[in-house]
């Protein structure tokens, strides 16, 4: 297992249309691809919430890929903030 300081989160807010268009899934793809935990959900007011943790690398390539999505996702922004790590080695579809 890492050491708490060889691993980072983020909570990330994906705005656009990002609804209805397998962003979520795709999103815990990739997450598992990267050995990222945390999990991912949909938003009363259309964006979708997030939290990714793991090493720093693996989250890097995970936000990359939010930042674009899936085929039929539109990003228009992404906000991010940083959170102390809490020990989630799974990603999961809220």
């Amino acid at each position: 297992m890492s050491e708490p300081a060889a691993r980072t989160r983020y909570r990330v807010v994906v705005s656009g249309h990002v609804q209805g268009v397998w962003y979520r899934e795709s999103c815990r793809r990739e997450a598992a691809e990267n050995d990222v935990g945390g999990w991912i959900r949909n938003n009363f007011d259309g964006t979708v919430e997030a939290a990714v943790e793991g090493p720093p690398a693996a989250v890097d390539r995970v936000l990359a890929w939010m930042r674009t999505g899936p085929p039929r996702a539109r990003v228009d922004g992404i906000e991010l903030r940083r959170e102390d790590p809490v020990g989630e080695h799974h990603f999961a579809v809220r």
